[in-house]
């Protein structure tokens, strides 16, 4: 059985998502970009001082435990010049930043990389950074197209990109464990669920480089896991290609003795998979979630859906929020 060390608290601010939303209420253990601004000392409301939302998603989670605090960079949204606007913006020190998991291999996930790694090194003195690779990340991809072209995906940077800009490439398709056994990183997700699929029309390149073969089930991808003394496992999916419930599954079998007291992250029951939004949501019910915040790619039908079934379980994220578990 896995251990993992349980901290005091959590907090989880989200750099980049899809949607920004400060007029929604939230419950107490979130708070919205507005007031942080405010906080930071912003004298008017404008367009020059807030966040921008863009297709992809990056989360600062901090895990707090006896005084001390470590943090873990997970993902860095779609774009560099995204991503440094809203750390900017949301006063984020990238200087606290530890360590980086990048979730897989999609460019909404890792365009940011190279400058959130320059980013670090100018705020910690210039130390090189444990990044966290699974090492059939690299391979190009594209989508399939209905009259059968493909339309390449952009790269994820290589792990010598990555070295170059100070990244300690640490490459892993098993479990592994950071920051002194604060946070877990999965290893690849079984698919033991009959309607989680993956991703239609997902392919990447041959072995040799010379064309495309499916590639709908993206086994690069991992979750990210941290616990919360007397609440649980709080679970991050960045994208769920495996399907949240397998994500959830799997977590839960990794740590019997814990309860998973929450998601974050995007489940990706957007597009084509808008179909397996009732048994997801059926699904979901055996793990009696307390808090379930969907980003990223869920779709507005799911969160809707999710909404439904289990009112204020379900707390949107959005870009500048900031969740304590």
């Amino acid at each position: 059985m896995t251990t993992l060390l349980e901290a005091d608290e959590v907090e989880v601010l989200v750099l980049v998502d899809n949607v920004t939303d400060n007029l929604s209420s939230s419950p107490l253990f979130v708070e919205n970009e507005w007031p942080r601004l405010w906080a930071r000392g912003m004298k008017a409301l404008s367009g020059r001082c807030l966040c921008c939302a863009a297709h992809g998603l990056a989360c600062a989670i901090t895990v707090k435990h006896r005084g001390q605090a470590r943090t873990l960079l997970f993902d860095t949204g779609p774009d560099e010049n995204v991503f440094e606007r809203n750390v900017e913006r949301l006063g984020f020190d990238m200087g606290l930043v530890e360590a980086i998991v990048l979730s897989h291999g999609h460019w909404d996930h890792c365009g940011g990389m190279l400058r959130a790694l320059q980013m670090v090194r100018q705020r910690n003195g210039g130390r090189d950074i444990p990044t966290y690779m699974h090492p059939g990340m690299y391979r190009r991809r594209a989508m399939k197209a209905a009259d059968g072209s493909f339309r390449p995906l952009e790269d994820v940077p290589t792990a010598e990109q990555l070295e170059q800009h100070g990244a300690e490439v640490v490459h892993a398709s098993q479990p592994t464990q950071a920051l002194d056994g604060r946070f877990y990183i999965s290893g690849e997700i079984p698919r033991v669920t009959a309607f989680e699929t993956g991703l239609p029309g997902q392919h990447r390149a041959t072995a040799d480089g010379t064309g495309w073969e499916p590639d709908p089930l993206i086994t690069d991808e991992r979750f990210v896991a941290v616990a919360v003394n007397g609440k649980g496992l709080v679970v991050f999916s960045a994208c769920s290609h495996a399907g949240v419930v397998n994500v959830l599954k799997h977590a839960r079998e990794c740590f019997p003795a814990l309860p998973v007291h929450a998601v974050v992250g995007g489940f990706h029951l957007s597009g084509a998979n808008e179909r397996v939004i009732p048994e997801t949501v059926e699904a979901l019910r055996e793990f009696r979630l307390q808090v379930i915040a969907a980003a990223h790619c869920t779709g507005w039908r799911a969160t809707a859906a999710l909404a439904s079934a289990f009112g204020d379980a379900v707390v949107p994220s959005g870009v500048g929020k900031t969740f304590t578990f």
